[in-house]
């Protein structure tokens, strides 16, 4: 499920401006959908961004990933990881998920 920054804003008691900045932090992800600018639930964990996903994003803003295929991959089915990154990072395998995007960076 995607949800806007008001969304967001709600879900965490945050202004929209905040929010950006976890944005512009990479501490969140997201994407345009219909010009409205949206970040995927997953990346929630109650009323905070999902702890681990700000230093996985790292790796892969980092390692030449674009902000939208960092945004792909993190969503999209991983057979070396029998998971969605997404997924396995809330699993607690965080360190399995980086270890296996540095092999992907340019």
């Amino acid at each position: 499920m995607w949800l806007s920054v008001p969304d967001v804003c709600e879900r965490l008691s945050l202004t929209p401006g905040k929010v950006h900045r976890l944005v512009e932090d990479r501490a969140l992800l997201g994407k345009k959908i219909d010009g409205v600018f949206h970040i995927p639930e997953v990346f929630l964990e109650g009323a905070a961004p999902l702890p681990d996903l700000k230093g996985t994003a790292v790796v892969l803003l980092d390692g030449g990933f674009s902000h939208d295929a960092a945004l792909e991959w993190l969503l999209s089915y991983q057979d070396v990881l029998s998971a969605r990154p997404i997924d396995a990072i809330r699993q607690g395998r965080k360190t399995e998920v980086r270890r296996f995007a540095l092999t992907l960076a340019l």
